[in-house]
């Protein structure tokens, strides 16, 4: 009887009292603890929840991916940032972290690595998948990252559009960025391009660590900037403050002028603020870019050549 001391009466300070046995002691432990640990959970999530409102004037891209297709590498690149944790091993990324990236023409990105998806793992249930998925929720563009290495790309592709399609997101602007082409053997990668040129035609392909290996990635993220996030003319009248507070608050105003009773203002806004102003009264047009992909297709971004 390897267990009988479970069974012992105890009473104390800190004991509910004479007469709970020490399994009673140790469940009535266990369960405060987990109490805490959701409190600070829930602390982190509001947390969280308040750094992406003050990004909301930024445009965002996600990078997502099967775990180790190297979206960390990708991050600490366009960052040239030493001190973005890269290791070759299953969820060496446990936390989002987000850089920001100049892309060119003076214009800069926010970019959130994010967790590595796996097969069979309950997404849903796991803390730092939650705070992955909902950094994904938030992006004007999702980089789905793809070790084009890997014998099984394919299905970890397809792994990662399930979930993505499970939350709702199978519409969100994405464009599959073919990673580690050059640790593709030499005579396997023209199959591997055209079998992705059938799939996935409008992908990029990238290497994170060869030199300029990931030129035309970010000429991609400046494209799909200037057509996600065109240059607006936004006006609104001059008494309605509110509005106006709304725009620099959600947007990235450019310029700002007076127009009679008129406020004209020139800004990059996110579609959900174009509809509120919209609905409110606002005149909107776009003055620059704007050229929208159509929704449904798989690379909804189509990237500069």
């Amino acid at each position: 009887r390897m267990w009988t001391h479970l069974e012992k009466m105890r009473g104390g300070i800190g004991m509910r009292g004479p007469g709970e046995t020490q399994l009673e002691t140790d469940r009535r432990l266990i369960q405060h603890r987990i109490r805490i640990l959701k409190e600070r959970l829930a602390d982190v999530e509001r947390a969280r929840e308040i750094q992406r409102q003050g990004r909301h004037t930024h445009f965002r891209v996600a990078l997502v991916g099967y775990t180790n297709a190297g979206k960390s590498s990708i991050l600490r690149h366009l960052a040239n940032d030493r001190d973005v944790f890269v290791e070759d091993r299953l969820f060496a990324t446990l936390d989002p972290l987000t850089r920001e990236v100049e892309v060119g023409d003076g214009y800069t990105v926010l970019l959130t690595d994010t967790v590595g998806f796996i097969r069979k793992l309950p997404h849903h249930l796991v803390a730092s998948f939650r705070a992955t998925l909902a950094e994904a929720r938030e992006a004007d563009l999702l980089l789905h990252v793809i070790d084009s290495s890997h014998p099984a790309w394919e299905e970890q592709r397809d792994v990662v559009d399930g979930v993505l399609n499970d939350l709702g997101l199978s519409e969100r602007p994405l464009t599959y960025v073919m990673n580690k082409m050059d640790a593709v053997p030499e005579n396997e990668a023209t199959a591997v391009r055209e079998r992705v040129a059938n799939l996935m035609p409008n992908s990029l392909f990238v290497s994170a660590l060869a030199p300029g290996g990931l030129d035309s990635l970010k000429a991609s993220l400046l494209s799909s900037l200037r057509t996600l996030r065109p240059v607006l003319e936004v006006q609104i009248p001059a008494a309605n403050g509110r509005l106006i507070a709304e725009v620099h608050r959600d947007g990235e105003v450019l310029d700002q002028q007076v127009n009679d009773d008129l406020i004209v203002l020139r800004a990059r806004l996110d579609e959900r603020t174009i509809g509120r102003l919209r609905q409110a009264g606002a005149r909107v047009k776009v003055v620059q870019g704007g050229s929208r992909p159509q929704p449904g297709s798989r690379d909804r971004v189509v990237p500069l050549p």
